[in-house]
């Protein structure tokens, strides 16, 4: 996930698989309906990581970190590779 928009997405489609409303996710998360509404959107510039993470817990996901361009051993190559 590098863009806004994918973040947006991703916490839209979770609400969405959760079958929560909008205004239900932005309450317990303490925001109003349309920031929640812009951020689904990719359309807020700035969002604090308190209330990124109040939403990520009403919707239980969390953020991991992932090293951008890190690889693996040869043997881990060869068994993403093959599906295995």
């Amino acid at each position: 996930m590098q863009t806004l928009q994918e973040l947006g997405k991703a916490i839209q489609e979770r609400r969405r698989t959760l079958h929560l409303g909008q205004g239900l996710v932005a309450g317990q998360a303490g925001l109003r309906q349309d920031q929640l509404s812009r951020l689904e959107r990719g359309q807020l510039t700035e969002f604090g990581s308190r209330k990124l993470l109040a939403v990520l817990a009403v919707l239980g996901i969390e953020i991991a970190f992932v090293e951008v361009g890190a690889t693996g051993t040869l043997d881990e190559l060869r068994r993403e590779r093959s599906g295995s």
